[in-house]
């Protein structure tokens, strides 16, 4: 269920992560894998209340390991259900990627 390269940004470089940057990006990934807007993936709702599966969490954690150089938990999805929750703990594994490569 992984999207094909051509649906990915131009550009996989990321030095800096807000968490408002990175819930936009992982709003935008589930949408793709739930065939909904964007826009209709709020923050605070659980994603399983969307019907995120287990196949699309894990094609989930596949695509943060390529594009951001970071490899989680597949249950990641269900440790921290909302997208704000993902965002928050995605921001702090970069963070501290980034305090180690220093």
């Amino acid at each position: 269920m992984s999207v094909p390269a051509t649906d990915r940004p131009a550009s996989t470089e990321h030095t800096e992560h807000s968490v408002e940057s990175l819930g936009s990006w992982l709003a935008e990934r589930i949408a793709l894998y739930l065939k909904r807007s964007p826009s209709e993936i709020a923050a605070t709702v659980p994603l399983a209340e969307y019907g995120l599966d287990s196949v699309a969490a894990l094609s989930l954690c596949g695509d943060i390991e390529e594009d951001f150089d970071v490899v989680l938990e597949p249950t990641v999805a269900w440790d921290y259900p909302t997208v704000e929750a993902l965002a928050g703990h995605l921001a702090e594994e970069l963070r501290a990627l980034a305090g180690e490569a220093r």
